[in-house]
């Protein structure tokens, strides 16, 4: 996926929560990275922050059924993060399938097969040929996120 592709920021504010956070387009390493950071906080029944992008840049669904993973180019902060796939199938904006990962405070590759993500809130299966939208998450706890990419493929 290219990085210029539009990337949104969210975070639990839009349910009441008060994490905050940045999204920015920067180098690292003399790397183009998105990088975001910020505090996440448990207050008022949050809990998260997320930097997302669908996949083709109008929303529709990109066939990903060729591929079998997502490879992440990544610096972390130590920290576990989830990755979130939507597909078309899913109605819900809390409807997802999720993968953790540990993103290392170094650059490394993150592969993380289709087989590793789990529906949450739906029982439809994940469907690659329907897929829409790609974020990466600090969510669940309390802590301090700062997470950059430089790269995110979909792999055969």
């Amino acid at each position: 996926m290219d990085l210029d592709t539009p990337w949104e920021f969210i975070t639990d504010e839009v349910m009441g929560g008060v994490s905050q956070g940045s999204l920015l387009a920067t180098k690292i390493d003399g790397l183009a990275a998105m990088r975001l950071k910020g505090l996440v906080s448990l207050e008022n029944n949050g809990g998260f922050i997320q930097m997302a992008f669908n996949i083709n840049k109008n929303g529709t669904i990109f066939d990903a059924s060729c591929f079998s993973a997502i490879e992440l180019d990544v610096l972390g902060n130590d920290e576990n993060y989830d990755l979130r796939l939507r597909t078309a199938r899913l109605s819900r904006p809390w409807q997802s399938y999720r993968a953790n990962f540990f993103a290392r405070a170094r650059h490394e590759t993150v592969h993380i097969p289709f087989s590793n993500f789990c529906p949450h809130k739906t029982e439809r299966p994940f469907e690659p040929n329907l897929l829409l939208r790609i974020g990466v998450l600090a969510i669940g706890r309390s802590f301090e996120a700062d997470i950059s990419l430089s790269a995110v493929r979909l792999v055969r």
